[in-house]
């Protein structure tokens, strides 16, 4: 027997089953050159591999979006460009020009610091994996076809491979690789499939039929557990189903504090999915809505009217808040059809509101949509990375021209929509009580706060254990920001990771915090811990 301890809980839950190793297929490319008179027949190759992918994912995004986004990664003229220019450039065959082409693509995600962002890199291999097979003529392993109940064991798995799981058999995921972002950890968290990822080693030490017990929420996996273990697990796994059960049940309960005052419970989402699949646990609102997330699925700056599309489905998903957060991209996060110019710091250079406010027109298109889709919910304005009142002030006038427009086109807005912005900086700190006499509200952004606070870049495992919201400097800067909001009768919320500590929900009461954002899978937990805390329950 031996246990392994693991840092990534993907999707809580306890599993006791056998193993099932998912073995990828070996679809490396043909490594060899191709004389002149070819290279027409191999780009007809990938082009007709290529509609094959695109017949195959226009059926699967009938029934989850994920795959409408990777619809678009297939038959994104980039990567038909990249694929076409290594063939008659660099005399590549189909199959080592297409695997090249994913791999730029992917790296550019894979180098950003932000983990939703790096995860999208799983995505553009999957439908490279898929385009791979099509050229080699094999067919993709289906994790579907299995008639007994399993953990899956995998390198890494992709959405093609979740999305055809049977949750009837499937009881547990383990990934040597990915991410707790990425959107194999979301499908399992959907599934309610317990999910360990990023497991080191894990390959080497199982093999298909080896029975484990996981618990994905303490992050422990058991190998050739005896039966004392085995029977323990069982019995943790039926009270885990009975806390579900429970957990359930405080849906839609309000969190009210002894003196009256409401608490949101809101989600972090990427994009309208993310939302649809929230609803079950009945949050108050979004509280964050990445929109860049947008911007870096697109092979261009998406138009007002990609934009508007978007962000109406959102707001009718979730009429009661919908927070957007302009383009927050520099830094770690990149745009494929962009060059941006190399920083030796970029953390602390052009990014966020920075590049909006000198691309204007770009910046106009994406208020333009953000206010016209305000008239179907209430849909607030989020700034990032604002250090001076100059700033705010810009972005508000930059809003105030849109609106002149609409109403001059006599397209319908919010007249009195909220603009507020995001606390992440030391300035904003620092500035707070100038910043709530002009903003409609704050949102503590604690990841990057934490970050500039403590100089620890939290990407970086040597000095990890530095990094922590809970240093005494960061709590100061939380309470100061909360007291500086309701100083100016506005509302204080957050949306970085210390908002779904349960850990940290308790100072975070106290402090006043008004709005809760998090991950649709930690609203259970924090809920409960705040209506422990109120006395609820």
């Amino acid at each position: 027997m031996e246990k392994i301890y693991v840092e990534k809980t993907a999707s809580r839950g306890i599993a006791v089953a056998k193993i099932y190793k998912y073995e990828e297929l070996d679809l490396k490319p043909v490594q060899s050159k191709i004389l002149e008179q070819d290279k027409e027949g191999q780009i007809n190759k990938f082009l007709d591999a290529r509609e094959c992918v695109r017949g195959e994912l226009e059926k699967l995004a009938t029934t989850n979006e994920i795959f409408s986004a990777h619809l678009e990664m297939v038959m994104d003229f980039t990567l038909e460009d990249s694929v076409k220019s290594k063939i008659n450039d660099e005399a590549d065959n189909a199959e080592s020009a297409v695997s090249e082409a994913i791999s730029e693509v992917a790296a550019v995600f894979e180098m950003m610091d932000d983990e939703y962002m790096k995860e999208r890199a799983s995505d553009i291999k999957d439908v490279g994996k898929r385009l791979m097979a099509q050229l080699k003529g094999v067919s993709l392993p289906d994790i579907g076809s299995l008639n007994e109940e399993a953990v899956i064991l995998a390198k890494d798995l992709f959405p093609s491979d979740t999305v055809k799981m049977n949750t009837d058999y499937v009881k547990g995921i383990i990934t040597e690789e990915g991410g707790v972002t990425s959107h194999v950890s979301i499908i399992a968290k959907n599934m309610d499939i317990p999910a360990l990822v990023g497991v080191k080693g894990i390959l080497d030490k199982l093999n298909t039929g080896d029975i484990v017990c996981m618990d994905a929420g303490e992050g422990v996996i058991i190998i050739s557990p005896e039966e004392d273990v085995l029977n323990e697990y069982r019995q943790k796994k039926q009270e885990f189903e009975n806390e579900k059960q429970r957990l359930k049940k405080l849906r839609g309960n309000p969190v009210v504090t002894k003196d009256g005052r409401k608490i949101s419970l809101c989600i972090n989402a990427g994009n309208a999915e993310d939302i649809e699949k929230a609803l079950p646990v009945k949050m108050d609102g979004t509280g964050l809505f990445r929109s860049e997330l947008l911007y870096m699925e697109k092979t261009h700056f998406p138009t007002e009217e990609e934009q508007f599309e978007v962000y109406k489905r959102a707001a009718e998903l979730c009429p009661q808040e919908l927070t957007i957060r302009t383009l927050d991209i520099g830094g770690d996060k990149k745009l494929p059809y962009f060059e941006f110019e190399k920083e030796d710091n970029p953390f602390l250079g052009w990014r966020a509101i920075r590049i909006s406010l000198e691309m204007k027109d770009m910046f106009k298109e994406q208020l333009r949509a953000i206010l016209r889709a305000s008239a179907f919910g209430n849909v607030r304005i989020m700034f990032p990375m604002i250090i001076s009142l100059d700033e705010l002030r810009e972005a508000k006038e930059i809003v105030e021209e849109c609106k002149r427009e609409l109403r001059g086109e006599g397209k319908a807005f919010c007249e009195d929509i909220e603009t507020g912005m995001m606390m992440e900086t030391p300035a904003s700190v620092i500035l707070a009580e100038e910043f709530a006499k002009e903003a409609d509200f704050f949102s503590i952004g604690t990841n990057d706060l934490t970050q500039y606070l403590l100089a620890v870049d939290r990407g970086n495992k040597k000095i990890a254990d530095k990094y922590s919201y809970f240093h005494p400097a960061v709590l100061n800067a939380i309470k100061h920001i909360i007291d500086a909001a309701h100083k100016e009768n506005i509302k204080a919320g957050m949306c970085g990771e210390m908002a779904g500590d349960i850990k940290a929900a308790k100072i975070l009461l106290e402090y006043g915090l008004d709005e809760f954002s998090m991950s649709a899978g930690s609203v259970d937990y924090v809920r409960e811990e705040l209506l422990k805390l109120t006395g609820a329950v």
